[in-house]
């Protein structure tokens, strides 16, 4: 199957499913960087952390419950699990063109 957007139903595959479960990812991107560069508008330091499946992890064995930041552990799990899935499609892209400037 090609991939096309229609392929690819962000808002209605994504956002209208889980519309809570994003706020609260988001708020933990804001409480991260609040965290790390409260003086800083919100990006995501990739130099910060980069253990995201140990990290994910952890805080799956503490799903349920509130980290001390006042964000769920279950949200950064979710940031977690998004941070490492982008780094490996973005991983996947690079390989793909070093491969095709080879051939």
């Amino acid at each position: 199957m090609p991939s096309t957007r229609k392929h690819k139903p962000v808002f209605s595959g994504v956002l209208k499913y889980f519309p809570d479960a994003i706020m609260e990812v988001a708020r933990c991107s804001w409480a991260g960087n609040q965290q790390h560069h409260p003086d800083k508008p919100l990006f995501w330091d990739r130099d910060k952390s980069n253990d995201h499946l140990d990290a994910l992890a952890r805080h799956l064995i503490q799903a349920g419950e509130i980290d001390d930041d006042g964000v769920r552990h279950s949200a950064k799990v979710a940031w977690r699990a998004l941070a490492n899935l982008q780094l490996e499609l973005e991983k996947a892209e690079q390989d793909a063109i070093t491969k095709t400037k080879r051939n």
